[in-house]
């Protein structure tokens, strides 16, 4: 099987966008339908804070084309204060929500604490709560502390189709998760490009080139294509400064399509 590989930013509402990106004077509410232009999916950080009003889901819904895929972040109650115990009130709570953006809903991503160690009962938590998990919706799992990457953790995730986040960041060594692309745990793959630190602020432009590793995932992207049925891959900010130009350098890399910023404009107006 060959992999479709949709490639996207995490979130679109940001105002140094507007110009490098955004054509000048774009509203705010009007971005995600110029972005769905632009890129095939995004993901969704607002998520991990609260879980989302229905008109605003509804909203999202209704500015993107049919064949967009929104990730959504886990809400924080179930992974951070709860810490996946006794949280199926508030898994319900979340995919009920989540289920209003019905075909654009794609994968659904829970991000552990970084100081969430795999002791026994954080074990047993977490192979408690993986099978609660709605088995028709696509499901991925970050983990912040490199020690729960065991043969365990994976048999687990196998086990119920959860595709383990790769994620390039200061959390897991680069070999490590590049050796772990390699191993699927579903039927597709799940890819985020964080970058070292929070160190960068200014949005607008590339301000850190990462060619070399733009490189190593692209042949890692290229590599999964013949291992998973679809391949999701979001990038920070902080990768490099700019991250729709770090997504149009990586789809370059794969051959697939790149939408110009230009091409967002129209003559006279923006929609």
């Amino acid at each position: 099987m060959t992999a479709v590989i949709r490639l996207g930013t995490q979130g679109w509402n940001y105002p140094a966008w507007v110009g490098p990106f955004y054509p000048p004077g774009t509203r705010l509410s009007d971005m995600l339908g110029l972005y769905a232009r632009a890129f095939p999916t995004v993901e969704i950080d607002a998520t991990f804070y609260a879980n989302p009003a229905e008109p605003v889901v509804r909203g999202w819904r209704a500015r993107v084309p049919p064949d967009f895929v929104f990730s959504l972040k886990v809400p924080q109650e179930i992974t951070h204060e709860r810490r996946f115990v006794e949280a199926g009130d508030a898994l319900d709570r979340f995919v009920a929500r989540a289920r209003l953006l019905e075909g654009t809903l794609g994968p659904l991503l829970l991000q552990t604490p970084a100081d969430w160690s795999p002791t026994p009962d954080a074990r047993a938590a977490l192979a408690e709560f993986v099978p609660m998990l709605p088995t028709d919706l696509r499901w991925a799992i970050e983990f912040r502390d490199p020690r729960w990457l065991t043969e365990a953790t994976l048999g687990v995730l196998r086990a119920h189709r959860v595709a383990l986040a790769l994620v390039e960041g200061r959390w897991v060594k680069r070999e490590r998760v590049l050796q772990l692309a390699a191993e699927p745990t579903a039927d597709f793959a799940y890819v985020r490009w964080m970058g070292p630190d929070r160190s960068l602020t200014d949005y607008s432009r590339v301000q850190v080139a990462r060619d070399r590793e733009i490189g190593l995932w692209g042949e890692a992207l290229a590599a999964l294509r013949s291992r998973v049925r679809e391949v999701f891959g979001y990038v920070n900010n902080h990768f490099e400064g700019h991250s729709p130009a770090t997504v149009r350098t990586l789809q370059s890399r794969l051959g697939l399509p790149v939408i110009d910023p230009s091409s967002l404009r129209r003559q006279g107006e923006l929609f």
